[in-house]
């Protein structure tokens, strides 16, 4: 049994999903969160596989309650994986017709959020001097695609705080991973295009195995395309 305990937001489908069923079949007792009805049958599904506590919350609202229970049940996290995003509306509007109030909640749940939860749970780590932070992003975050302007500035904004983390906990044992998972056959991706086929892109399960891979790297930063490692491990 691997005994490393890993904490995912967004676990309940799609790539959050995917990573957790190979973590649990790794052996990691799991911490799963998510907003949805969903995280009970998410949690169902791992707890024949590992350890498992699931917390149902929104984690632009509700970090402390999910770290908090994460620390009391287990005593500890050691990778923290910060996979919930908000897209906004759909199909995604301009930047000039963008409701203000979308964008706030956007950049609540995806720079705010992963921030927060990582506030919460650096001093046990930074305690233990050692731990993982993987905060997934995406190429809307490099890339200036029309439309995506809510999404892509909110990646854009947590790449570059991860990189500014990275460099405050140089020498704390602490590691900051940004991780692109790439255009995928998801819910949120026909959500962002609807009505566009998206059958030839890759499912969740086939990007999950690189990323939980990614826990084994000794890099103090790196940013990672997912789905260029599963081309140079195929």
């Amino acid at each position: 049994m691997n005994n490393e305990v890993v904490l995912i937001t967004g676990a309940s489908k799609g790539l959050g999903l995917a990573v957790a069923h190979l973590l649990a079949r790794r052996g990691h007792p799991l911490v799963i969160n998510a907003r949805g009805e969903e995280l009970r049958d998410a949690e169902q599904e791992l707890a024949k596989l590992t350890d498992v506590l699931a917390v149902r919350a929104d984690v632009s609202e509700e970090a402390e309650e999910i770290a908090g229970r994460a620390l009391s049940r287990f005593g500890r996290v050691d990778v923290l994986i910060n996979n919930a995003s908000e897209l906004g509306p759909s199909p995604m509007p301009s930047l000039e017709e963008h409701p203000w109030q979308s964008l706030l909640r956007i950049y609540r749940v995806n720079v705010v959020a992963p921030l927060h939860l990582i506030q919460l749970l650096l001093p046990q780590m930074k305690d233990r001097r050692g731990g993982l932070i993987i905060n997934i992003t995406s190429d809307a975050g490099l890339n200036a695609y029309k439309t995506w302007g809510g999404y892509g500035s909110s990646k854009a904004a947590l790449e570059h705080a991860s990189r500014v983390l990275a460099a405050e906990l140089e020498g704390s044992g602490v590691r900051v991973l940004v991780v692109d998972p790439g255009d995928m056959n998801t819910e949120m991706h026909r959500l962002a295009e609807p009505g566009v086929d998206l059958s030839h892109l890759p499912m969740a399960e086939d990007v999950a195995p690189s990323i939980v891979d990614l826990l084994d790297t000794k890099e103090p930063f790196a940013r990672v395309e997912a789905q260029r490692l599963e081309r140079i491990h195929a």
